[in-house]
Order: C-alpha cells, then structure tokens, then sequence
C-alpha cells in the first residue's frame, strides 16, 4: 500500500503490505492513517540493516515483518534479540524465497524455527512485483508443517488455479495479491479487488 489504504481496508483483508525499501516505486514514507484492528500490518524490507527495521517497527507500529533480501538466519535471531530487548511484544517474521521453475526446499531448514512463516514469490528481476506466477506444481514438493503465504503475479485470472491449490494439504496462510491489482504502483484498483474478494470468499465457503 502507498495511496489508497483506507478503500483496501474497507474490504477486510487480514493483512496490509506496506513497503520500506527506497528502491522500489512502492517505497512508504507517510502515515498509516488508523485500521480497523483485524488488519494487521505488514512491514516490507530488503537486506535493511536492524537499526533502520527496528525503528520502522515501532514508528507505524508494525505486527509482521517480511524480509525480502538475503537476509540470513543468523540476521533474523540479531533481530528477534534486539527486538525482545526494546519491547515486551514484537512482531512475527516471515521470510521470502523466489521460486522460478524449480526450488531446493533444505535451504528453508536454517530459517523455519526462527520465522513465523515463509512466502513465496516470483523470481524475477524486481524485488517482488513483477506480474507473474511462479509454477504451483513445484509446492507438491513442500516438506514442513510451516505455513507459507503463496504469492507473485496472482490476479482475477488465477482463480481456478488458486482453486486447486486450495485443495491440497498445503499449509497456505494467505493469498499475497500486489501488482496484478494495481492502476499504478501502491494504488489498488479496488473493483477488481472486490472482484476478487467475492471469487475467493465463495471458493472457502465451498471448501468449508
């Protein structure tokens, strides 16, 4: 999110993205007006040093952090550590991995006690963003009980993939839309997303 928070907000996502890497056109500076407290708040950050996450956590108050570099584990416990050491609550982890065509699912191993979960995106040229998804088929091979948030390039057209996905025994958390939503970087086209909204709310209701 960068423009249209509020409107996004209004049609109860579970999670909100908000991006802190100077790189990318979705970069937040502003404010986080306040959210309805069933959203939580996503902090985005790519190979960010402790200091710059740790304060970006406390200014918008943030209850997850994504790490989207080559962040390593040992990073993850310095900043869990620091993180206990500034507050009594701090926010859950979850670490993203570029998926192509193929993925060696051990190097989640190092990773998987100190996250709350994994997401996996796009390999692509763009830190996340790049408007297509990876091939599903290669999850079948998804060895851990942690659950993962499935993103990269899923709009209205996936519907009857994420359908399919849905049917497995996969650990998925939550579905990670961006770029297939948006008329212009951090701003969402909402009609599309209550599109969206609807498909996958009647897709859970069967699968209840």
């Amino acid at each position: 999110m960068k423009y249209n928070t509020q409107e996004v907000a209004a049609l109860q996502p579970d999670y909100l993205g908000f991006i802190f890497y100077e790189k990318s056109p979705r970069n937040f500076d502003g404010e986080i007006q306040i959210l309805p407290k069933n959203i939580k708040k996503v902090g985005v950050f790519v190979d960010a040093t402790i200091a710059f996450a740790k304060a970006q956590i406390e200014k918008y108050n943030l209850d997850i952090i994504q790490l989207h570099g080559s962040e390593s584990p040992e990073y993850i416990k310095d900043l869990i550590r620091v993180l206990i050491d500034s507050s009594e609550t701090w926010p859950e982890i979850w670490k993203v991995f570029s998926i192509k065509d193929s993925f060696d699912f051990k190097r989640l191993t190092p990773y998987k006690d100190h996250v709350s979960a994994f997401l996996f995106d796009t390999k692509g040229k763009a830190k996340g963003g790049n408007g297509y998804t990876f091939d599903w088929n290669v999850l079948k091979d998804y060895p851990f009980k942690k659950p993962f948030i499935l993103s990269g390039g899923i709009g209205l057209e996936e519907i009857d993939n994420i359908k399919e996905i849905l049917a497995t025994d996969l650990p998925i958390l939550a579905l990670d839309v961006n770029s297939k939503f948006e008329d212009r970087p951090g701003q969402k086209n909402i009609e599309n997303l209550t599109t969206f909204t609807s498909q996958l709310a009647s897709l859970l209701e069967r699968r209840d």
